[in-house]
């Protein structure tokens, strides 16, 4: 199961550099999550300063 992010996101980017598969990109207004790349690591959970990221 992959991860969404939340709308408590703050567009910081924290996130984007923790996948190792590139499934995380910018958005309008925040990042989302490419839930056909997205391996369900969880780096980006960890990484997330405002826990704006939860299983999907």
């Amino acid at each position: 199961m992959a991860y969404k992010i939340n709308d408590t996101c703050i567009a910081c980017g924290t996130c984007e550099g923790e996948c190792p598969v590139s499934a995380i990109s910018s958005g309008d207004p925040i990042y989302t999550i490419d839930p056909e790349k997205c391996t369900d690591c969880g780096n980006c959970v960890s990484a997330c300063p405002v826990s704006a990221i939860e299983k999907a």
